[in-house]
Formats: C-alpha cells, structure tokens, sequence
C-alpha cells in the first residue's frame, strides 16, 4: 500500500481536506512507510487524528496504479501502486469540509470515487 485514505460519509457528502500539493479538496491521506506494507499501522493512526478516536475501520477498497515507464519523478513503486480506502463511522475533529459526492461534484475526477459506489 502507498497511500491510505480516510473515508468520513454524511449521506451524499464525504469529509476532504486540502491536499498539500495543490490545495484542491480531497479525503484525509497518509503516505505508508515501509515498514507498514498494507497501510493497517497509518490508516490507524491517522483515522485517530482526523477522528480523535479509535472507532472501527472498514476496508472499502483500492485502486492500483500500473505504471510500466514512469518518468523519473514519478513518486510510487512500479509497475503496481497500491492505494486504500477505509471508512469510520467517526466524526472529524479537524478542520475540512463536506463535500457533495452526487452528480456532478468536483471529486469525480478522484481515483478513489468510484469506490463510492
């Protein structure tokens, strides 16, 4: 696992916070070290940071990156990346926003959304 992410859903809108690449609205995020290769350790810990508790994760899914040629900045292992997504029941205790995750939202473009399914 490369990535994991936090899924927070309030009916048809899911808790996002700004990426620090971009500033572009997405859901919680932690990189995984090496030494935590299914992400369970930083999913874990960041759910206690966005959430301030320990509740229950359930694994939604993942989405792998296949890159066979990356270019030299390309930041993740290849050919395969993994990235996970686990949802809490928790509320957040961090700052962010809810965002509408029906029709036409400004998440669809996420690799993640369709995991909303």
């Amino acid at each position: 696992m490369s990535v994991v992410r936090l899924l927070l859903r309030q009916n048809d809108r899911v808790f996002c916070v700004p990426r620090h690449e971009d500033g572009r609205l997405d859901l919680p995020h932690r990189i995984v070290g090496a030494d935590d290769p299914c992400g369970e350790s930083a999913i874990v810990e960041l759910a206690a940071q966005v959430t301030g508790s320990r509740e229950p994760l359930t694994f939604t899914g993942a989405v792998r990156n296949v890159v066979d040629s990356p270019q030299d900045d390309y930041p993740w292992p290849t050919p395969h990346a993994h990235f996970g997504v686990w949802m809490s029941e928790g509320a957040p205790v961090i700052d962010g926003s809810w965002v509408a995750v029906g029709g036409g939202s400004a998440l669809r473009d996420r690799h993640w959304f369709p995991l909303l399914g």
